[in-house]
Parts: structure tokens; C-alpha cells; sequence
């Protein structure tokens, strides 16, 4: 009885959601998630703009004016300061518990997850403690020997970096545009007998990374992805490194590791390195946030440099004017002001992230501080052909390229830097598997939806 009293109001509930969703009718399908992109924590808005990209001022290197072009920018996401020791340090600490978890798993410890044979990944349980020092006590495995190989001496010494080791995947884009190489989209397939070189890293018998490029068919996308390992600690050895006879051993031992530079922007990252950090920082949010997001990565320098300049045209330096200092005659930023004399800025090297003002942007340290990693790669010559919208002038050097093809810009000028590397529009360049004591980085994410198109 209960049932027939209630069929009509169910059948006029269905015929009152039929008519707000005509049949037959192309009304769209839906995708869950928010509308609008959400505001990322710690990042700035860019607008979209367009700008006069390149160097203000005669080059000092080549004694001859830059080739600057008038480009156009969509609108992204920005740090609002470089990457600081902090931030890096969550990432590290990411990379060694995952590590010890999978070691434990390993080990038939079911509750710190699971190894899915499917996919050949790990499924953590992250609230699960690790038993990094009371290895006795009642609640923790009996035996937990097999973490010792994280640290020096059996387990008796420090954490041993080498073993701090993240695994991940991109895609190689470059190849995928290759008109060669063009994906039939009709059929589901590449042309026939298409080959493709692509770089593989592996672990060889003596548990050291190893990276080849091996050139294989290309039958579908996944063939096109560079399966990366990358040793993610920074490297501290910097400070003594990239300065002869000089006593820097105190950042040596202490940069990274001590909470008191923890809001220092991180150094001693490689542009590979950082590389990885963007992938960890999307996935991060992905599956800890479960947020539907473009990822973060490393800014182009086109983006760079709009950013830098905050909305002002032709501007030499983001804070706007043609002199290093405001009216009071104090420094606007952290660089080498005097020949022999770092500290007229109140900074000798590095500083904490945010010590000066920042740009109409929003963003600190654009200038100064340390250079910062950007993209693309370097060319003398790129300004003569990149394109007008969203210019990117971007490689992906394989193990076999030549080392002229693995040089990356670099922007902003550092603390041991003169003036003129300062200027927003000034560019220099490093070698993506070099590490230095000046140059750190921030991260970007394109900005998604009609509202930001204004």
C-alpha cells in the first residue's frame, strides 16, 4: 500500500527533471569540479598582457643591442617569492618517507599500503607513523632493519642523500609536434615505421642512476614519455665550489639544514631538479587536494620577464625606475652594489625571501637575491624566431645532445651579481645539470577559464 501511495509523486519528479533536460537535445556533459580556478596558496595573478620582451640597455657581453619584440602573454600563476629551504624541505622529507613506507611494503608490512602489480606503484598509507628511531617499541615491526639503508653506516650514521631518489614521467612534446611523427587521429596510430629517440634512466648493478637515449618505434603516446630518476637533495657544496679561497663552510654545513636560513630561497638546485620539484608539487595537489589543476612548472622566459616588470612598460627594473635605489638612497634590492662590498644592500649573500618591496605584481626578489630558473632553453639568436603569442623557445636535451643544447635561461641577477644582471629584460644562461649558490627558483600555472581573460 505504502508503495502505490508514493508512485506519483515519483513520477512526477522524473516528468519535472525530463522537462529541465530535453531529450535528444545537446545540452553538454558536465565535469566535476569547481568552475573557476581556484587561487593557489603562496602564488600571485599575472594578467594577460602584451609587452616589448628583451634587454633595456646594450648588452656588456656582445656590445650590441638585444633584439627586442613586441609579445603577447596569457594570463598565469606566480609565486609570489622564490621557493624557499622550507618548501624544498617538504619536498625532500616527501621523497624519504615515501622511500621508507615502500621499504616497509615491502617487507609484507601491510599497514603502510600496498604494491599494486597493475600499475607498479606503491599505494601508501601516509598516516601511518614511521618508526624512524624507537625501533623497540611494542606498536612498531619487529623488525625494521631494512630502513637502515636510508642512512650512512647501517643506520648508525646521517641520512644519506643519494638514496633520496623520485621517480617520474613527462612527455616529450617536441617529438609529438614533429609533422613526421603526427598522430593520425582518425585511424588511432602513428605513420609506419616511425621511430623515436627518447632518453631512459635506470639503476645498474652498482645502485647508481644511469641515463642513455635509446631510440625505439613509436606505436602510441605513451611512447613518447621520458621515464626520469632524479636525485632531489641539493647540493650544499655549492658554497665552497663556486668560490676559490674563500671560507664559506658555515652555509656549507648549516644553508639548508638549519631552521634559521629556512625562509632563504633554496640554492644548490639544478634545473632538472626543480623540474622534478614542479611534477611533485602537481601531483601533491592532486591527489592530497584532489583539485582538477593544470600543472605547476617552471616559468618561459617571456613569462619571466612580463612578470617582472609588473604591468610597467618598458620598465628597467620591476620596482619601475632607472636607478637601484629610491629616493632615500637606499638599495632596492639584494645584489653587489660596490666592487669588493656585498652588504651596502644590508644583505652579503642570500637573504630571507620578501626583504625588499614588491613589484605592482605583487611578486618579491624579481630582482637580486638569487637568478632564477626559467624554461626555456638559451639562444643567442631565439628573439629572431619565437612566436609573437606566448613566445617559448623550449628543448628537452637528451644524454647524447651536444652540451651547447642543455643550457637553460636564467633571469633576475643574484646577491654576487652586478647591477646591469638585474634589469627585467637582461638575460645569461647555465647548464640544466648545474647547481650554484646564486640561483634558486620559483614555480608558474597557467591560469584556467573566460574570467581571466579580461
Amino acid at each position: 500500500m505504502k508503495i502505490t501511495r508514493f508512485l506519483p509523486i515519483v513520477v512526477l519528479v522524473l516528468g519535472m527533471s525530463a522537462c529541465n533536460n530535453p531529450a535528444g537535445q545537446l545540452v553538454g556533459a558536465s565535469i566535476d569540479g569547481p568552475m573557476k580556478d581556484v587561487a593557489p596558496l603562496g602564488m600571485k595573478f599575472i594578467r594577460q598582457g602584451a609587452f616589448l620582451m628583451g634587454a633595456n640597455e646594450q648588452s656588456t657581453v656582445f656590445a650590441q643591442s638585444d633584439n627586442n619584440i613586441k609579445v603577447s602573454v596569457n594570463a598565469f600563476w606566480m609565486d609570489e617569492t622564490e621557493i624557499t629551504n622550507s618548501e624544498y624541505r617538504q619536498f625532500v622529507y616527501w621523497v624519504r618517507d615515501s622511500i621508507a613506507r615502500s621499504l616497509l611494503i615491502d617487507q609484507q608490512y601491510d599497514e603502510y599500503g600496498r604494491y599494486n602489480d597493475t600499475t607498479e606503484k606503491y599505494v601508501i598509507n601516509w598516516s601511518k607513523p614511521i618508526p624512524w628511531v624507537d625501533r623497540f617499541n611494542a606498536n612498531a615491526p619487529q623488525d625494521v632493519s631494512m630502513l637502515d639503508s636510508l642512512f650512512y653506516d647501517n643506520g648508525l650514521g646521517g641520512l644519506n642523500i643519494t638514496k633520496l631518489r623520485y621517480n617520474y614521467s613527462w612527455s616529450n612534446i617536441g617529438a609529438a609536434i614533429d609533422r613526421n611523427k603526427r598522430f593520425d587521429v582518425a585511424r588511432g596510430v602513428y605513420p609506419e615505421g616511425t621511430m623515436i629517440e627518447v632518453d631512459t634512466f635506470y639503476i645498474d648493478a652498482n645502485g647508481l642512476i644511469k641515463r642513455k637515449t635509446v631510440k625505439r618505434t613509436l606505436r602510441e603516446p605513451k611512447d613518447l614519455l621520458t621515464n626520469a630518476i632524479i636525485c632531489i637533495y641539493p647540493d650544499t657544496m655549492v658554497w665552497a665550489r663556486d668560490f676559490d679561497y674563500s671560507y664559506n663552510d658555515p652555509l656549507l654545513h648549516g644553508y639548508f639544514s638549519m631552521p634559521s636560513y629556512s625562509e632563504y630561497p633554496v640554492v644548490g638546485v639544478t634545473w632538472e631538479q626543480a623540474h622534478a620539484f614542479c611534477h611533485w608539487r602537481t601531483q601533491l595537489l592532486r591527489t592530497e587536494g584532489k583539485q582538477l589543476i593544470l600543472p605547476y612548472r617552471l616559468p618561459s622566459e617571456a613569462e619571466w620577464e612580463f612578470a617582472a616588470r609588473g604591468g610597467l612598460k618598458a620598465a628597467m627594473y620591476p620596482w619601475g625606475s632607472k636607478s637601484t635605489r629610491d629616493k632615500k638612497g637606499c638599495f632596492m634590492a639584494n645584489f653587489k652594489p660596490y666592487r669588493g662590498s656585498y652588504h651596502n644592500d644590508t644583505g652579503s649573500t642570500t637573504m630571507a625571501v620578501g626583504g625588499f618591496e614588491p613589484n605592482d605584481f605583487g611578486l618579491y626578489d624579481m630582482a637580486g637575491n638569487v637568478a632564477e630558473w626559467t624554461s626555456s632553453s638559451y639562444s643567442s639568436m631565439s628573439n629572431t624566431y619565437i612566436h609573437d603569442m606566448n613566445p617559448d623557445f623550449q628543448y628537452m636535451a637528451k644524454e647524447n645532445d651536444p652540451a651547447a643544447m642543455k643550457r637553460k635561461v636564467i633571469k633576475g641577477g643574484s646577491w654576487k651579481d652586478m647591477s646591469y644582471y638585474l634589469q627585467c629584460g637582461v638575460r645569461t644562461y647555465e647548464y640544466q645539470y648545474e647547481s650554484r649558490s646564486y640561483i634558486g627558483f620559483r614555480c608558474v600555472r597557467s591560469a584556467m577559464g573566460k574570467q581571466y581573460n579580461k
